[in-house]
C-alpha cells in the first residue's frame, strides 16, 4: 500500500508525480523535474528531455517468484537476466508480465513507474554503469515527467544493491 493510500502525506488526490516529488523533498534529495512530450519508452523520454540516452535509467520489473524487484538500467542497455539472477541471489527470476506490472502499480502510468519512492517496489538493483553519471533521468510516474537525479542518491533512497546487469 503506498503513502498515499495509507492517508500519509498529499492523499488520495495525488498523481504519482506528485507522490515521487514529494518523497525525494521530504528526504531533502536535489532532482529536478523534466517535463517533455509524451514518451513511451526510456530512450524516447530521454530524447523528448533533451538527455542523451546514455544518462537515462529504465526501470525493469522482475517477477522472483516470492515477490518483485525493480532493476534499473541505462536507457540505452538491455537487461541480462542471468547477471540479474546473480546479483539478486534469486534462482527463479523473470520479467513482469504487463498485466503483472498493473497491479504492482496501479497508480503509475504502464512502463514509466519511479525507481524509488512510495510508488516502487524493493529491492531494487542498479546497474554500475549509471553511477558514472553526474545525473540520471528516470521516470517520475506518468509520460511526461521525468525526473533528474544524481545516481548515488537512487541507489541510496532504492537501497539498492550495484552490479554489472547488463549485456555486453
Amino acid at each position: 500500500m503506498s503513502a498515499a493510500e495509507k492517508g500519509e502525506g498529499g492523499g488520495l488526490d495525488e498523481t504519482p508525480v506528485e507522490r515521487t516529488s514529494r518523497y525525494l523533498e521530504e528526504r531533502g534529495v536535489a532532482f529536478e523535474l523534466v517535463e517533455h512530450d509524451r514518451a513511451l519508452t526510456a530512450e524516447a523520454e530521454a530524447h523528448a528531455a533533451g538527455i542523451d540516452a546514455d544518462d537515462a535509467a529504465k526501470g525493469v520489473l522482475l517477477h522472483t517468484g516470492a515477490g518483485y524487484m525493480l532493476a534499473v538500467i541505462p536507457a540505452s542497455a538491455r537487461l541480462d537476466l542471468d547477471k540479474a539472477r546473480d546479483a539478486s541471489g534469486q534462482a527463479e527470476l523473470r520479467l513482469a508480465s504487463e498485466s503483472e506490472m498493473a497491479v504492482v502499480f496501479p497508480g503509475a502510468e504502464l512502463g514509466a513507474v519511479p525507481p524509488f519512492g512510495p510508488d516502487a517496489p524493493a529491492p531494487a538493483l542498479v546497474d554500475r554503469r549509471l553511477l558514472e553519471h553526474e545525473r540520471i533521468l528516470c521516470n517520475a510516474g506518468d509520460h511526461r515527467h521525468s525526473l533528474l537525479v544524481a545516481p548515488g542518491d537512487l541507489v541510496s533512497l532504492a537501497s539498492a544493491s550495484v552490479a554489472d546487469l547488463c549485456q555486453g
